[in-house]
């Protein structure tokens, strides 16, 4: 309850002792007042200023501490998180806290999921499970049991993490609290708070000055006494000792000095919902955290290119007004092809106003970074994807460590698919026999392979995602038009393939 949050600002910590020495001052002034027929008021007045100070010090930190616990509230009563589900055979859309056990829940690329849910049918779909297991790379989920360990296996899903493409289906097994997510947050708050690092200094000072003040206070009484004094006025002696040693400033200067950064941090917008957390946190000395999406924005972006032998730094402005290379280079050209026909990622409708980089996807951080390059530098993947229509596809998985897709090709009279393909770099060299040089393929020998292993420690060693892309136009004769191409049991060439280039992707801090 709130009062019992005021009264713990009121009496808690420092605030004690300030409590103390006013009463004993209010205690000095009426032993005064009944001994003396005009007793002076320095007792009452300081006693006063004494009580004013703590309930004033309170009374801010209050105020503090409630603003920020108002808008930590205020984020529960923003627009509640949709499910679609499935009931009678009608779908319907409901808020997420009314799914229940047994529902059968619909959920496709950019929804996050509602609840545990075991697969009962999926289409390509992925989940980001980064915010649960760490996994940085989005898992493919089906119908079918693969592991024993419920972390593990591809037919469940887990409530908070995200879809990012693709469909699924799936009934819930488990809600609220009793979801692998719920029952990670029931331990972290069921964890005992220990005192704060100000706290304890606060208790520890208080003890010293208690001690120190009481000392003082017991010898003067005692001298007092000796010198012929009457009692009341040792007593008197002994209040206004233990009284001087209580530093009346400090409480204020420590509240107003935490409230000011904390008003600081909320401008940065960091709430403080305890004023202590401030020293906390500045006497921090390690700091344990998430990186992708805490200490980098999880927004993908293409940093460098290494084609025609040569590394080239991306350009990504929005009007095209930073590094530039040459971006008639033919070897350029198929390098943009293979990234956006070899691509699942795709932009969200409605947001043609918006600048490239700004726009939302539906895809994964990787395939959305190259879809915003190549949009940029070359115009609209929509029209070369539309040009060059899928036939078929291989998704990545992390056996083969490669995406493969085959196109037709957008000229009608050439009737050859186009095979690309992009994955780990040393998985697609490995699959090449030729490399694309100014245009021209290339036999692919020793020379070239170590520029290869350069280009990719280089790029490597800054820290940068990289990826391999290669291409081949398939011979007419082994496969006619209308070849029915297996993508499970895979009956077309992939391998002796022509390596076309490298692109490597950064997050951004």
């Amino acid at each position: 309850p709130e009062w019992v949050k005021f009264c713990r600002q009121l009496f808690g910590g420092f605030s004690i002792l300030l409590w103390t020495g006013a009463i004993l001052c209010f205690l000095a002034y009426a032993i005064q007042a009944a001994t003396e027929d005009e007793p002076a008021g320095d007792n009452l007045y300081l006693g006063i200023v004494l009580s004013a100070v703590v309930i004033i010090t309170g009374c801010f930190s209050y105020f503090q501490e409630a603003k920020s616990s108002k808008i930590m509230e205020s984020f529960k009563n923003m627009v509640p998180q949709q499910a679609l589900v499935i009931r009678e055979g009608e779908k319907m859309q409901i808020n997420a806290e009314e799914v229940v056990a047994g529902d059968l829940i619909e959920v496709k690329g950019g929804d996050r999921i509602p609840a545990d849910i075991r697969v009962v049918s999926a289409h390509g779909c992925k989940v980001d499970n980064s915010s649960l297991t760490g996994e940085s790379e989005p898992q493919s989920r089906s119908p079918d049991c693969t592991h024993d360990n419920p972390l593990e296996t591809r037919n469940v899903a887990f409530f908070s993490t995200n879809c990012v493409e693709g469909t699924a289906r799936g009934i819930v097994v488990c809600t609220g609290d009793r979801t692998v997510m719920g029952r990670i947050a029931t331990l972290t708050s069921g964890l005992e708070s220990g005192k704060t690092p100000i706290a304890k200094e606060i208790e520890h000072f208080i003890h010293l000055i208690t001690g120190v003040a009481v000392f003082l206070g017991i010898t003067f009484f005692i001298l007092a006494v000796l010198l012929g004094y009457s009692w009341l006025e040792a007593v008197i002696f002994l209040i206004g000792i233990i009284v001087a040693n209580v530093p009346e400033g400090l409480l204020a200067t420590v509240t107003v000095c935490l409230t000011l950064t904390a008003k600081r941090m909320a401008k940065k917008n960091c709430l403080v919902k305890n004023l202590e957390a401030v020293e906390t946190l500045g006497s921090t000395s390690t700091i344990c955290s998430d990186k992708t999406g805490t200490l980098t924005q999880n927004r993908m972006t293409v940093a460098h290119m290494w084609f025609d032998n040569q590394i080239h730094e991306a350009d990504t402005t929005e009007d095209q007004s930073g590094a530039s290379f040459d971006k008639s280079s033919v070897t350029w050209v198929s390098l943009a092809r293979v990234a956006a026909l070899c691509n699942r990622a795709q932009f969200k409708a409605g947001q043609d106003t918006l600048p490239i980089l700004k726009r939302d996807v539906a895809g994964d951080a990787s395939e959305s970074a190259l879809l915003k390059c190549i949009e940029l530098s070359c115009g609209s993947v929509r029209a070369m994807r539309d040009k060059n229509k899928k036939v078929a596809e291989i998704p990545f998985n992390s056996t083969n460590k490669y995406q493969l897709s085959v196109h037709e090709t957008e000229d009608p009279n050439d009737n050859r698919y186009l095979l690309v393909m992009k994955g780990a770099p040393e998985r697609i060299l490995d699959r090449c026999s030729t490399i694309m040089l100014q245009g021209k393929e290339q036999p692919m020998d020793e020379e070239m392979k170590d520029a290869f292993q350069n280009a990719y420690m280089e790029l490597g060693g800054l820290g940068e995602r990289v990826l391999g892309f290669c291409h081949l136009l398939m011979p007419e004769d082994q496969y006619p038009k209308g070849f029915a191409f297996d993508c499970d049991d895979v009956n077309f060439q992939t391998d002796n393939l022509c390596f076309v280039g490298l692109m490597s992707m950064i997050d951004p801090p």
